[in-house]
């Protein structure tokens, strides 16, 4: 019997691929008629690229991103809080990788139709519901030219995002995504990195804040990057606004004056703004966690299950981490309802705490408004504002909530053991 994917983004292309390195059937089922390189920069902790790497994708991965040397935070005048370096920079066994969102979906497909085949991934049918049987379970699928059908499996997974049809048939009564109050605007611009040319930092504070990095390699020639930037601004939480799209062209006028006085020696942030070619716009949202998610033989990972505030660097990665980490619950119980209660039982309490760390103010940038409340981003000594150990106490306690702690992470056995076949 087959397991049944629902949506061909990051978080269900990892799981096929999980699926094909297991020896477990497998179908993805995708709404978009063609997988096309979208949006812009994301960046993925060691945690996932560790788990990239045991799916033999080392080479692909490392063609298509920057390894982040280092992060830094700095107020609203450019001036440096703290900088902690990044991936195997600071100890871990793997890199910190920045990449192009759209190059990482592609790069993922083309894996799982190269190794699985080019039936394993059907695109331009949408998942509209599911149906347990006993000792299966149905979806149900439309397309565009209106016509339906239904696909029978051992398993269903809800892949299918923040806007799951799973999740919501399961949780019919939650609603739409909620929103903090905290809309983005995001872009790709080509320019020269700065600072050590793979730093990723973020700048200025809760109620304006702007966040850069490249994603790819510097061009010998011109000494550009494609350097990726997110500009995000705070209203107020019963304020109209434009309903949550990835792909929503932006106005530049809505939010580049906040930023014209943003020019430091080491970045002209609203120079960087205006040289790229598109601006995207987003409201930011999550949604809260759930009690459940499983129901019977079907069970969600990704967004589906736990969308939250981009803090951190956790959409994508953490959603690598749930394939992952289902592989091996599937490894141990079959393809039976067991193995997903087994998975959500661990995962559950994980992801749900960085949901609420996010959302609460205790994420790593949190530290960005303590320096500002204490001082309005102005000081000739960041120990006269605030202790360099408080600082990398911090960021430590983060890390450990997110599954980032380097120890821990570099002492942990393989998820899914090298080899390991269902019987």
């Amino acid at each position: 019997m087959t397991i049944l994917i629902a949506g061909g983004g990051i978080a269900g292309l990892s799981l096929a691929l999980t699926c094909h390195r297991i020896g477990a059937p497998f179908k993805v089922f995708e709404a978009v008629n063609e997988i096309r390189p979208l949006g812009v920069g994301i960046n993925l902790q060691p945690s996932a690229v560790r788990e990239l790497f045991d799916l033999g994708l080392e080479a692909q991965l490392d063609g298509i991103g920057v390894a982040t040397r280092d992060y830094g935070m700095y107020t609203k005048y450019g001036l440096e809080i703290w900088t902690e370096p990044r991936g195997r920079w600071a100890g871990y066994d793997w890199p910190q990788f920045s990449v192009h969102r759209g190059l990482l979906h592609t790069m993922l497909h083309e894996q799982v139709l190269e190794r699985a085949g080019p039936g394993s991934v059907e695109t331009g049918w949408r998942v509209t519901g599911f149906e347990n049987t006993g000792d299966g379970v149905r979806l149900m699928l439309d397309n565009a030219a209106g016509e339906s059908r239904v696909e029978e499996g051992a398993l269903a997974i809800g892949a299918d995002g923040i806007h799951s049809a799973i999740r919501a048939q399961m949780a019919p009564a939650e609603g739409p995504p909620v929103w903090g109050g905290y809309v983005l605007w995001r872009g790709t611009t080509r320019a020269v990195p700065f600072l050590t040319g793979a730093s990723m930092v973020m700048i200025g504070h809760d109620r304006q804040r702007f966040v850069s990095y490249p994603i790819s390699k510097t061009d010998p020639k011109t000494g550009k990057a494609t350097i990726n930037w997110i500009a995000s601004i705070r209203y107020g939480e019963d304020d109209p606004w434009n309903k949550e799209d990835y792909n929503r062209r932006a106005d530049l006028a809505d939010f580049l004056p906040r930023y014209e006085d943003w020019v430091f020696d080491w970045l002209d942030v609203p120079a960087l703004i205006r040289a790229s070619d598109t601006v995207y716009e987003y409201p930011m949202v999550d949604r809260d966690p759930l009690d459940r998610w499983t129901q019977g033989r079907v069970s969600l990972i990704g967004d589906a299950a736990h969308a939250a505030y981009p803090v951190g660097s956790n959409g994508a990665g953490q959603a690598i981490v749930d394939t992952r980490k289902l592989g091996a619950r599937l490894l141990e119980h079959g393809l039976t309802p067991a193995a997903l209660e087994a998975y959500e039982a661990e995962m559950r309490p994980i992801t749900s705490n960085v949901i609420f760390a996010n959302r609460g103010g205790a994420g790593p940038d949190a530290i960005l408004d303590v320096v500002e409340e204490r001082c309005g981003g102005r000081f000739d000594d960041i120990e006269d504002v605030i202790p360099r150990t408080e600082l990398a106490a911090h960021a430590d306690r983060y890390k450990k909530i997110a599954g980032f702690s380097i120890a821990e992470l570099n002492a942990l056995p393989p998820i899914v053991p090298k080899g390991a076949r269902l019987t």
